[in-house]
């Protein structure tokens, strides 16, 4: 099965994604780890992205698209993935279908600002394998060392306050008509985010299964 998640940043859309592929047995594709990965190896498109990426602002399309491309080419794709920050604009969602990749459904994450707001400030990630925690929601076992790596967990740049606002902005300018896009093909499914993760991944895996 084909799936992508929507949500502003910070609705758990990363959380669902490890939660559906471990469910369904399919790939999460999210392209912030792809780039991130890229910039630890210090490739010339992670590089090109790390500028958008700290002032909280979209990677330009032709860099996201080609990183999907290739991606979708693997393998571990041939029976289903999920795609989590992709697409983001309209023109990537024309793009997608574009490439002949058929979407079976669309679940969109909803979260109040406020709450997204909150959560953000909380996030910390490994800054050796990219995986996610919250100082609140989910601690690491060790404060301040990853689980999975041994790696330190950091607050990222684009979740700093200031940013999160922004980043929200851009999100309800650029990214939410993308529901409107999926909703007339008929494959929009609206999941309410929850206070406890376990809620919330019961009705994402209700929505796909509906």
């Amino acid at each position: 099965m084909n799936l992508i998640l929507l949500g502003a940043p910070g609705a758990g859309k990363g959380t669902q994604a490890e939660v559906i592929c471990e469910k369904l047995g399919i790939p999460s594709i999210s392209t912030g780890n792809i780039i991130r990965e890229a910039l630890k190896n210090g490739t010339e498109m992670g590089l090109k992205a790390k500028s958008f990426m700290d002032e909280g602002k979209l990677v330009p399309d032709e860099i996201v698209i080609g990183i999907i491309k290739e991606r979708l080419a693997k393998d571990d794709c041939r029976d289903g993935f999920v795609l989590d920050g992709f697409p983001r604009t309209i023109p990537q969602a024309e793009a997608l279908d574009a490439m002949g990749v058929v979407i079976d459904k669309v679940i969109s994450i909803e979260v109040a600002d406020e709450k997204i707001a909150d959560r953000m400030a909380g996030r910390r990630v490994c800054e050796k394998c990219g995986a996610s925690y919250h100082t609140e929601y989910k601690k690491p076992s060790v404060d301040g060392v990853c689980n999975l790596c041994g790696g330190a967990l950091v607050r990222r740049k684009d979740d700093a306050p200031e940013t999160v606002l922004e980043r929200l902005q851009v999100y309800h300018e650029q990214t939410e008509p993308l529901k409107d896009y999926y909703l007339k093909a008929g494959k929009l499914r609206l999941v309410e985010g929850q206070e406890e993760v376990a809620d919330t991944s019961a009705l994402t895996l209700a929505a796909i299964n509906g």
